[in-house]
């Protein structure tokens, strides 16, 4: 596996974001330490100090109270980022798109401690692609199709079709567990998890109850591909686009996805994972050290002349190899 470690070189990184009307009001160290855990308050308070962090191009004091709009700039310093696989494939490519499988685990875009090793830097130095537009996300741990735009227009028509659930999206997924025959379509809400220590974590509630004030809908086709030594291989089709609702609803289910830290056999694992003591034991029981969900299959319309077009790419290895001998569903039914 071609993997990215160590200290990066090449220009300094700056990231910036928007004040929303609903953030208004608190301090520029509270928004910062709040919404950016990678660092410390202590550590957001010293950037503050030196300068790095600024608002509307401006240094400021930690205590200056931010209003909506204002832009919230940082200047980051060089650090070592963690390691992450960058052996990415191209699946297709012309004058308006490129379709990538994307390894895991690589974030798709810069965000926390990842600048330069992310696939949108990658497809800068590899591809030649000033401007990459990712036009669908995948998580960190999740391997895949990504489409990417090269131009503005290209990733306008993109985002439509995303938008209004022209596309169509497959993915393969391994569980704990041995998952039902036949084809289940799951439907019901996402809303943040009250009772878990995860803050980015969701809750899936079935359609026939009540969910809480705030929760979006979702619905999801799963279909059982193979079996073995308690492992299910899994077809899932999203109908619906929210965020790890994949990985929430087969949590909900019972059915949790192999190596997923968060919505897996236990949240504690990520937090440990967080605190880099993961043990043994824990390692073990995650099976792989990334969670096992690919995003097998695209079907979509080309930005440009609008001829379908359709992508699909393999089950990635360290995901086939937990299924050597699986016994597939044909088998099981007859």
């Amino acid at each position: 596996m071609t993997a990215l470690g160590g200290k990066p070189t090449g220009p300094e990184r700056v990231c910036a974001v928007r004040v929303e009307a609903g953030q208004a009001g608190g301090t520029v160290l509270d928004f910062v330490a709040g919404r950016f855990t990678y660092l410390t308050r202590e550590q957001w308070q010293q950037e503050l100090v030196d300068g790095r962090l600024r608002v509307n191009g401006e240094p400021v004091p930690p205590e200056r109270l931010l209003a909506a709009a204002d832009r919230v700039s940082y200047r980051g310093r060089e650090l070592a980022e963690p390691p992450v696989a960058s052996h990415f494939s191209v699946v297709y490519e012309d004058d308006d798109l490129l379709v990538v499988n994307k390894p895991a685990p690589l974030p798709c875009h810069p965000g926390g401690r990842y600048f330069r090793h992310t696939l949108w830097r990658l497809l800068q130095e590899r591809c030649g692609v000033p401007k990459p537009l990712l036009v669908n996300r995948l998580d960190r741990e999740t391997s895949g199709l990504v489409v990417v735009a090269k131009k503005r227009a290209a990733a306008r028509d993109c985002a439509r079709q995303w938008q209004e659930q022209q596309v169509e999206k497959r993915y393969l997924v391994l569980v704990e567990g041995e998952f039902p025959l036949g084809a289940q379509a799951v439907a019901g809400f996402l809303a943040p998890d009250p009772a878990s220590l995860v803050r980015k974590k969701s809750r899936f509630f079935p359609a026939d109850q009540a969910a809480p004030a705030g929760a979006v809908s979702c619905a999801t086709a799963f279909r059982l591909l193979a079996l073995q030594g308690g492992i299910s291989l899994l077809e899932a089709r999203p109908l619906t686009g929210r965020c790890h609702q994949i990985r929430a609803t087969l949590c909900s289910l019972g059915f949790p996805v192999v190596g997923d830290k968060i919505y897996g056999l236990d949240e504690e694992l990520f937090l440990r994972f967080l605190a880099d003591r993961l043990s043994s034991d824990d390692r073990r029981r995650l099976r792989l050290p990334r969670q096992a969900l690919h995003s097998a299959g695209l079907k979509m319309r080309h930005p440009a002349d609008h001829r379908p077009l359709e992508f699909t790419c393999p089950l990635p290895p360290e995901m086939a190899g937990l299924l050597p001998q699986a016994l597939p569903v044909g088998a099981m039914e007859s």
